[in-house]
């Protein structure tokens, strides 16, 4: 046992030493901060691949915050197990007199969270949660009465409305605002010798040979993201998701730039804490719809069919690229992750659970809440949704956002050869039988 009282600060989903919350709280506080990180083996045993690529961007990410910490003369504790019994194993090792994180709103995170909370109290430990993830919390952007809003645009202009209520000196939002941790890095428990560092291997995982998209993107692309946005065939997206979800950046940090540069990017960070409020009031649209009534719809049993899906074989080549794109990359551009998911659930009539099962195996930046959220919406079951009779025409949508089929050619090069499959549906067909199947559930 270390006899020196210190406090720990635990990474989850903000893996980064600048401009982090409870971080800077941490380092403000009376005793030295000890950063720690646990590979929790109730999310990792969970994976059905050991090359997900998710992992091996947080072992990256930790690597490099190892890096820091040791120039700044101290380390990165890192535990590998359930978390329980992780606890456990360091109330034997250091005398913790306090414990700082950032909040996590998925239900697994809040389940964990409460769980070592209450085995610190017993432990007469405090356990201190901040906000980081998002800019506002489920509770902080709500309707006049109280309630929580279920549609995005009035959401979003109560949300801008909140931003603009305390402007500092600076024209800056206090809610903007960094968190200096710099000035306090002074405060980190001092270690001399360096703290393991487990290779991939060493926790089950291997590398998934996928090239992770820079955390620095021009600002020439965020101030043209509402004209390149909606084209897959150009660098027009900033490619951001994978390091808002681990928060190796920061949410206040890009939410600033947005506002300087380009309204259309900062309502798509809108769109993020939109969704989170709605997974932390509803609850229930993991799994089920968010619109009961939709529980009805005959969803059909086609394992071969979503399998062609999967692996992008439709004969449809705007919905097949992105889904060969996703496979290979861990990323899907914006504009056609709405087209497969409509496809999936509108051409196919195959259940929007599955499809949303399969981004979050592969995508990158998947997140429970926007993930959720979308499919939903592709689904016509969600807040804020397409209605169910509006059916994207992947063959439309094609010609309108990737004319000249750059995209396509890069994905599918078998395209316009005899290589190339049949459509699986035709689509005057699919739309029908959509149309019917939603109107006898809905009536």
């Amino acid at each position: 046992m270390n006899d020196q009282a210190i406090a720990l600060f635990w990474f989850r989903r903000d893996l980064r030493l600048d401009d982090n919350a409870g971080l800077y709280y941490a380092l403000r506080g009376p005793h030295p901060v000890l950063p720690l990180f646990i590979f929790d083996t109730n999310i990792l045993d969970d994976l059905a691949s050991r090359r997900d690529a998710r992992v091996e961007f947080i072992h990256q990410a930790l690597a490099a915050l190892k890096e820091r910490l040791k120039a700044l003369g101290s380390d990165l504790l890192i535990r590998h197990g359930k978390p329980t019994e992780v606890w456990g194993q360091l109330f034997q090792t250091y005398h913790i007199a306090a414990v700082y994180t950032n909040r996590d709103y998925e239900p697994y995170a809040l389940a964990r969270d409460a769980a070592i909370q209450t085995l610190l109290a017993k432990r007469g430990i405090a356990f201190y949660t901040f906000k980081d993830h998002v800019i506002f919390e489920k509770d902080e952007v709500l309707k006049n009465d109280g309630k929580p809003y279920t549609v995005f645009t009035p959401y979003s202009r109560k949300w801008r409305a909140k931003l603009a209520e305390r402007i500092g000196p600076d024209g800056v939002s206090f809610y903007l605002t960094s968190y200096p941790c710099d000035k306090y890095f002074g405060n980190f428990y001092r270690i001399t010798e360096s703290l393991p560092f487990p290779a991939l291997a060493d926790i089950g995982f291997e590398p998934a040979g996928i090239t992770f998209p820079p955390a620095v993107v021009p600002r020439s692309l965020i101030r043209n993201y509402d004209r390149t946005r909606n084209f897959p065939g150009i660098q027009g997206t900033s490619r951001l998701g994978v390091h808002f979800r681990f928060g190796t950046i920061s949410i206040r940090e890009k939410a600033r730039n947005a506002q300087q540069l380009n309204d259309t990017y900062l309502n798509e960070l809108i769109w993020r804490d939109f969704y989170s409020q709605i997974l932390a009031h509803f609850p229930h649209v993991v799994g089920h719809p968010f619109r009961p009534e939709y529980e009805r719809v005959a969803w059909r049993n086609a394992p071969d069919e979503f399998e062609r899906w999967c692996e992008g074989r439709t004969g449809y080549p705007i919905v097949d690229a992105g889904m060969r794109e996703l496979n290979a990359t861990g990323y899907m551009h914006n504009r056609v992750r709405m087209i497969t998911a409509s496809f999936l659930t509108k051409h196919l009539l195959i259940d929007w659970r599955l499809g949303e099962a399969y981004f979050a195996q592969k995508l990158l930046d998947f997140d429970l809440a926007s993930n959720n959220g979308g499919w939903q919406w592709a689904a016509g079951c969600g807040t804020d949704a397409a209605p169910y009779f509006r059916i994207f025409n992947p063959t439309e949508q094609a010609k309108k956002f990737d004319p000249e089929y750059k995209y396509i050619r890069q994905w599918v090069p078998e395209f316009g050869t005899p290589a190339y499959p049949k459509p699986i549906v035709e689509h005057a067909f699919a739309r029908q039988r959509c149309l019917e199947a939603f109107k006898a559930a809905l009536g």
